[in-house]
């Protein structure tokens, strides 16, 4: 355990000294068109939702408009994690009672919450004129955030993979666990069998005990993806494993809250500031709100017919 400490010591240092040589890009840098990014995971518990949440407000700290969205169909994992408790939600704004600007919670600096009640399931089930008139009515997300995350639920389910067909970017969590890696590959592979075009996927290590032990892992499913799959797998980053994380959630408040100089907090800001600086050298703009919701709904009901 000692060693294990010590270990987390040097990565810490390390970490900040990297930290301390970068500076925060101003969100003009990123494209003007809203970015999508859906965080997902192979299975529970490698910790989506917690870098979710503590992602998008290491980018709003950082001057990104970040609008997190819980896709996760009414589980309030993100309510929870944020302390917060919404009256509304997506589902109202579908069924017309209420607009975007009453359901969305301003939640940290540049960052909103869009929660997802079962609005997801719902707008699958609209009729064409219906999901059109829904869609400009969210086209105003575009002028309230440069980049859009999305927290999916856990496993292999039509919501999930048709947010992550539906985004610009998607973050592939995974633990070093070897059933944590297996299902990260498997969900990995159903998105590619499903995917129309090109995905940029980048895997994002959880849970890990050093950088080494998370570029082994790293190597591990970018060479399966590449011999196996003929896709070139990114690497979004590791975060290291810290109590403070474990704490963080008992509390109900955010790690960069209530830990904002912990171990994982490091690492969640290192890999936001890489996010947004890859987000903004993108070539081309952009889809926006109104095609992610758009490619979202049609994905939604291609899956309902095959049902």
């Amino acid at each position: 355990m000692a060693d294990m400490r010590s270990g987390s010591v040097d990565q810490a240092a390390e970490l900040r000294r990297m930290m301390a040589s970068v500076v925060s890009p101003p969100s003009s840098k990123i494209s003007r068109s809203l970015r999508s990014i859906a965080v997902v995971g192979g299975k529970g518990g490698v910790g989506k939702s917690n870098l979710s949440v503590n992602l998008a407000l290491a980018m709003g700290q950082s001057g990104t408009r970040v609008a997190l969205l819980d896709g996760d169909l009414g589980l309030a994992n993100i309510d929870i994690l944020l302390g917060v408790q919404p009256s509304y939600n997506l589902t109202h704004l579908i069924r017309g009672e209420k607009d975007l600007k009453e359901i969305v919670y301003t939640v940290g600096d540049q960052v909103v919450l869009v929660p997802g009640g079962t609005g997801v399931e719902e707008l699958a089930n609209m009729d064409e004129s219906s999901q059109s008139a829904l869609i400009d009515r969210l086209a105003d997300l575009d002028g309230m955030a440069d980049i859009i995350i999305v927290d999916t639920g856990a496993g292999i389910h039509r919501n999930m993979v048709s947010f992550a067909l539906a985004v610009d970017t998607v973050i592939l969590v995974t633990t070093p666990e070897p059933t944590s890696i297996r299902d990260a590959y498997g969900l990995l592979k159903s998105l590619v069998f499903s995917a129309i075009g090109k995905l940029d996927v980048k895997v994002l290590v959880n849970m890990a005990v050093s950088s080494e032990e998370a570029k082994v892992v790293s190597d591990r499913m970018r060479f399966a993806a590449s011999q196996f799959l003929r896709m070139e797998l990114g690497y979004a980053g590791y975060v290291l494993i810290d109590p403070r994380l474990t704490e963080a959630v008992r509390a109900r408040k955010p790690l960069l809250r209530l830990f904002p100089k912990s171990v994982s907090a490091e690492c969640i800001r290192m890999i936001a500031m890489d996010l947004v600086e890859s987000e903004g050298r993108t070539s081309g703009a952009g889809r926006g709100v109104k095609s992610l919701f758009f490619k979202l709904s049609r994905r939604l009901g291609m899956n309902s017919e095959r049902g």
